[in-house]
């Protein structure tokens, strides 16, 4: 008899040890299936020009609001350097160019979305100068050959569209060959308005989304070069082939041309199509 009873208890005891483990492993799956907390963000990388740091940031916020499981990652740059670091793998999703050139190189080489490629905005460059400078942007591009400007900045024209802008806008007027002892040239626009910034420039050539951004706005006064004078700046967009099958990348692109969206990029100065 103490036999039988020993065997029946030590089934029972082992019944308990392998159903405690269990219930443990159920309830902690649930808690990681729904707890908010503990699910992971679903991550879109970006690569963007420089010029659209500004808006692009407000235009983060706001779609994060609305899409809190989505979490976007972005790197400002230079649209050729990124070009030239999609070439080599970078792993982005989406390419927010400043001009057409780059995403439609990109779809050439089987490295986008054949076709994918949209234009979003239409840029703007203006001759910006600091506050406590004497000079008057007013008085247009002609005062690069003032005297009192040592540093005329623009960004790289191999690497920043805005830069090929730059050089342009000087030709037309008649004033590149005059002011090649003056120049200082950014990596990107973004660097371009910091030379300015910083007095290592005197004067630059910067994109109209950056002077009229509320920290460079209180700094400086600008003077928006007629768009007569250079090639109309078309800024698209191209979905990487690594980022073809995310939903979360569609619903990004739906929200940047949107209402929302589109109000933000108005609000830097750009012209939207």
């Amino acid at each position: 008899m103490k036999g039988k009873k020993i065997s029946f208890l030590n089934s029972n005891v082992t019944r308990r040890i392998w159903f405690l483990p269990k219930i443990i492993f159920i309830t902690f799956l649930a808690i990681m299936l729904f707890s908010p907390l503990a699910q992971a963000k679903e991550k879109i990388i970006i690569a963007a020009a420089a010029n659209l740091t500004n808006a692009m940031e407000e235009i983060c916020k706001d779609f994060e609001k609305e899409n809190p499981t989505i979490g976007v990652e972005v790197s400002y740059g230079s649209s050729g350097n990124f070009f030239a670091q999609i070439k080599q793998g970078a792993p982005f999703d989406i390419f927010f160019s400043a001009d057409t050139t780059f995403p439609a190189r990109l779809e050439e080489e089987g490295l986008a979305v054949k076709g994918g490629s949209k234009i979003y905005a239409f840029g703007s460059i203006v001759l910006w100068i600091p506050k406590n400078s004497a000079l008057n942007p007013r008085k247009g591009l002609h005062i690069v050959l003032e005297p009192k400007v040592k540093k005329l900045a623009i960004a790289n024209q191999r690497l920043a569209p805005y830069g090929m802008a730059a050089e342009e806008a000087l030709r037309y007027y008649g004033l590149w060959d005059k002011v090649q002892d003056k120049l200082v040239f950014g990596e990107n626009i973004s660097q371009t308005a910091q030379f300015v910034q910083s007095g290592a420039a005197d004067v630059g050539i910067i994109a109209l989304s950056q002077a009229i951004s509320p920290k460079m706005e209180n700094e400086g006064d600008y003077w928006i070069v007629p768009a007569e004078s250079y090639n109309k700046i078309e800024q698209a967009y191209v979905v990487l082939q690594r980022g073809k099958d995310k939903s979360s990348v569609k619903t990004f692109l739906e929200f940047v041309q949107g209402k929302k969206g589109r109000k933000i990029l108005s609000k830097y100065g750009f012209i939207l199509p």
